[in-house]
């Protein structure tokens, strides 16, 4: 028998569709992908999301918001989404372990942050090492950090950070910027943010946190050490969309193509969270998207039981 509704991921989006739904009986199985609840579990502390005053770890918070959709009765299946059929009704959905069927479908499958794959990199992600400025910012007061990368994110992260910390020095890889000439001219005009071109962070050196970097020039070779208290990630980041590629429309990123924020051009196939938002990326705002979702997947289920009723 098809669920009424299967929700595809577990941060903050897909977890708040799962309150909002599962608060009104509809029982939702939310499928948490293997390494469930988003990019929350890379954040060491959140200080921006409201009746929070001081603060919550990001895996704590996560599981707070999946201990009150339990609560209402929402079941989780720790599994991976491999593809899906929307060709049909009832949706179906085959997973790295079995397969399920669905009336409605609320896609959050969020968005990774790309890193920059050395070896020493995720040993410090959440202990120097961040994906977020606009996350983490304010815990580099009076510090000194690189911000690797060298269009419009990058500049816009490297902007921001200058309200915090004492300097910012970009890293990129090339001689010139990809971002727009707007944007660079704020950045090269600001006494506190260097850049060093031609050049990448070869290694993130720390005893626990971070503590520098060695910079490598990519034409020369030659290497040279930085001491720095924090390297912000601005290379971009990738929707997880990959099993919806010819299904739903994306665009050339990857982002699925939203109408009125949350709904697609598939009937019953509604969307929440980074998985579609290229722009603002934070948790209250995955949450809020979570919430529009339910209430739409809520009226089109309604909507479908009274028709075979009937």
């Amino acid at each position: 028998m098809a669920e009424d509704l299967i929700i595809i991921g577990s941060g903050p989006a897909g977890l708040t569709a799962a309150i909002y739904t599962a608060r009104e009986d509809f029982k939702p199985l939310v499928i948490t992908g293997l390494s469930s609840g988003g990019q929350l579990l890379l954040t060491t502390k959140v200080e921006n999301y409201p009746a929070f005053p001081d603060g919550i770890d990001g895996p704590e918070l996560v599981e707070s918001m999946r201990k009150q959709a339990e609560k209402f009765g929402a079941r989780f299946a720790n599994e991976d989404v491999v593809d899906i059929d929307f060709s049909s009704k009832p949706i179906k959905i085959k997973t790295s372990s079995g397969e399920y069927e669905a009336n409605a479908v609320i896609i959050a499958t969020g968005a990774s942050a790309k890193w920059l794959g050395i070896p020493s990199e995720q040993k410090y992600i959440g202990k120097g090492i961040s994906g977020c400025a606009t996350c983490d910012a304010p815990f580099f007061k009076g510090k000194n950090v690189v911000v690797v990368g060298g269009g419009d994110t990058a500049m816009e992260d490297s902007l921001f950070l200058t309200k915090f910390v004492e300097s910012v020095t970009i890293v990129h890889r090339r001689g010139e910027f990809r971002a727009s000439k707007i944007m660079q001219g704020r950045v090269l005009s600001n006494p506190k943010i260097k850049v060093i071109w031609d050049s990448e962070v070869a290694e993130v050196l720390g005893n626990g946190k971070v503590t520098g970097v060695k910079i490598k020039n990519v034409k020369s070779g030659e290497v040279t050490e930085m001491n720095v208290d924090g390297v912000f990630v601005a290379i971009g980041y990738a929707p997880n969309t990959k099993f919806l590629q010819g299904k739903l429309k994306l665009d050339e990123q990857g982002y699925i193509i939203t109408k009125d924020e949350v709904l697609t051009d598939i009937e019953g196939v509604f969307v929440a969270g980074d998985v579609s938002d290229r722009k603002y990326r934070q948790a209250i705002t995955a949450a809020g998207s979570g919430s529009k979702a339910a209430l739409e997947a809520r009226a089109y289920i309604q909507e479908l039981n009274y028709e075979k009723k009937g």
